[in-house]
């Protein structure tokens, strides 16, 4: 396949997180279908299959990230990033990259801080039944702890880098995307949600693939919510403010860029 002209770009418009362990498979799809301009950086998780050397070959930024953890994978990709505007997506093949534009349009203009995808289910076995049971039964939990109306807590989202690293993010595992939310709704954050089609994933899912995963999930998401509500979204000492306002933290774990 011909390279994917997503990085190196000067200045990118939007930087892409896509948290990957052994996605083989799936990266060639993922990476055509990432808009032109932006710069894909894919965190190499631990993968054993070639996926770090497939993606530096179809033309993403790899970084490394031995912890494993996909709140890990995800909060090293956000700490490699340089752009204003950070997107996150799986790189399963799930989801469609080229869906994003729109909801970093949404960001850019002030309409929201932070937008996420609804995920609607096309196709045969795209979404086990236990996967969407627990993701409907954390849903309501979020409304009772933030008020959000939210349907679903998928991992396609878009917010500006420094506000969400202002939120002092620190799970780093399944817990990661539903801390997001609910560090940013403590902070007063606009927070969309818009439908996105869900794809029948390419390969086994580490999470929701089985029984076990998806109650591991559910235990690290309940821990996030019984975390305390902080009313001014401050994390050590610093207030993260919506729309690029906060003053971002040194991370506190990182991957390293190759």
């Amino acid at each position: 396949m011909k390279p994917v002209t997503t990085s190196p770009v000067a200045d990118p418009d939007v930087d892409l997180v896509l948290p990957c362990l052994n996605e083989a498979g799936a990266l060639p799809w993922v990476l055509s279908r990432i808009p032109p301009g932006w710069r894909a950086l894919v965190v190499d998780n631990g993968s054993t299959d070639g996926s770090a050397e497939l993606a530096r070959g179809l033309g993403a930024t790899v970084v490394r990230e031995e912890r494993r953890g996909f709140g890990a994978a995800c909060h090293a990709g956000l700490t490699a990033a340089t752009a204003d505007i950070v997107c996150f997506c799986d790189c399963d093949g799930s989801l469609d990259p080229a869906l994003l534009p729109p909801f970093v349009d949404e960001v850019r203009a002030g309409e929201a801080d932070l937008v996420l995808g609804r995920r609607r289910p096309s196709g045969h076995g795209a979404w086990p039944a236990h996967a969407r049971a627990g993701n409907i039964a954390l849903a309501r939990m979020l409304r009772r702890r933030t008020g959000l109306r939210l349907h679903d807590l998928g991992p396609l989202r878009a917010a500006r880098r420094e506000a969400l690293l202002g939120l002092g993010l620190t799970d780093r595992r399944s817990g990661y995307p539903l801390q997001m939310v609910v560090r940013a709704a403590d902070a007063g954050w606009r927070v969309a949600e818009h439908d996105v089609p869900y794809l029948p994933r390419t390969g086994v899912s580490k999470v929701t693939g089985t029984w076990r995963g998806t109650w591991q999930a559910v235990r690290d998401m309940r821990r996030v919510l019984a975390e305390p509500p902080t009313p001014s979204g401050a994390r050590d000492g610093t207030a993260a403010q919506p729309q690029g306002q906060a003053t971002a933290q040194p991370p506190s774990r990182g991957g390293t860029v190759q």
